[in-house]
């Protein structure tokens, strides 16, 4: 077993199995009596898809998905959106009411979400302010996660609000400091965004590297809830040991499989240029106007934009039908709102309903 996983992974799960469902055995038939399903297709279901229960790991899902990720079967795992990845690592690698994780906020919430449900000890890093932009202190967080005795590490890359894009280098460092210490996660819900490689090339000689896909962003299926665990084999037997069965629908699964086929990707990895053009001009045409203090640079589908007043831009952008995300609860970002990168038009829209707060500020 990975060195990493056998220290880190709770005492008490070391024996456990798991819930082990009818479909989880390797067995071959015609007559399928062992899962207490109905005998009969619901009326609505002309096509009977729907009877029988589908598998906790579709196969041939979790081999399309491992060839797009560029990782063996085995260190894969599909589950319900990167969400339940990190409820399960939880689940795994802290006791319940005991144990601590490494957070860097500004950031994703579900991380501390998770953490606190499960009872365990929240340590925060916060980003520095730089000219660079709102940056991870990766050596900061490895003193933090050695100091807690924390098991897991969460870093965001793109960074969700941040939009920073970490170096696989220092990743790399981090994780070899903390090998047979600390778990150090890398989500990469954005990286498609990036054009940048992934953390899966960490995965062969870091024991202690998963990293996080999703469906969701790029592949717009964000109501399928497609994610995606990636890690060495022990981390990810490990985890199915704490998934409840059947995580994935078969609708779902077909939505997947359908959004994977090589048309349907090819168009979808097309648009990512869009997007990284579109996010530009945004961004160019949000740095003129001068009620926006400062635009950060962003590897992902979205701007965290700093405002004199982020109240009236607030309010005149959904006075404009726009709808963006309000980021002034979080901490450093008491002026900030996050903005998606939607399509050109989407984009003037926004930009539109800014000016004119700046025309009718000058009236």
């Amino acid at each position: 077993m990975s060195a990493t996983v056998n220290a880190l992974l709770r005492e008490d799960l070391r024996d456990f199995a798991g819930y082990r469902s009818a479909r989880s055995e390797a067995l071959a038939g015609s007559v399928w009596l062992n899962a207490n399903e109905s005998a009969w297709a619901n009326g609505s279901d002309a096509g009977g898809r729907l009877r029988r229960y589908p598998q906790p790991q579709p196969e041939a899902l979790c081999a399309r998905l491992a060839a797009l990720y560029d990782v063996a079967p085995a260190q894969l795992l599909v589950g319900r959106g990167s969400d339940e990845g990190i409820d399960l690592l939880l689940r795994a690698f802290c006791m319940p009411g005991r144990g601590a994780i490494v957070t860097a906020p500004p950031v994703f919430g579900m991380y501390a979400v998770c953490a606190r449900l499960h009872g365990a000890k929240i340590v925060e890093v916060p980003l520095r302010e730089t000219e660079a932009g709102l940056c991870a202190d990766l050596p900061a967080m490895g003193d933090a996660a050695l100091a807690s005795a924390a098991s897991l590490l969460f870093l965001c890359s793109p960074g969700n609000p941040s939009g920073e894009l970490l170096e696989l280098d220092a990743i790399a460092a981090l994780a070899q400091r903390l090998r047979g210490r600390c778990l150090v996660i890398v989500d990469e819900a954005y990286i498609e965004y990036a054009d940048a490689p992934s953390a899966t090339r960490l995965l062969e000689q870091h024991d202690n590297i998963a990293v996080l896909r999703t469906l969701s962003k790029a592949h717009a299926l964000a109501a399928a809830r497609v994610g995606c665990v990636l890690g060495n084999p022990q981390l990810i037997g490990a985890l199915r040991r704490v998934q409840a069965p059947y995580p994935l629908p078969q609708p779902v699964v077909d939505a997947a499989l359908a959004a994977l086929a090589p048309s349907t990707l090819a168009l979808t990895l097309s648009r990512m240029a869009a997007v990284r053009e579109a996010r530009a001009r945004l961004a160019d045409g949000l740095r003129m106007l001068p009620q926006v203090r400062r635009v950060y640079p962003s590897a992902g589908n979205f701007l965290l934009v700093r405002f004199a007043d982020a109240d009236a831009a607030f309010a005149a952008l959904l006075s404009a039908g726009v709808v963006v995300r309000d980021m002034r609860a979080m901490a450093q970002l008491g002026d900030a709102l996050r903005i998606t990168v939607g399509s050109m038009e989407e984009c003037r829209r926004v930009l539109a309903a800014l000016e004119a707060t700046r025309m009718e500020v000058a009236a």
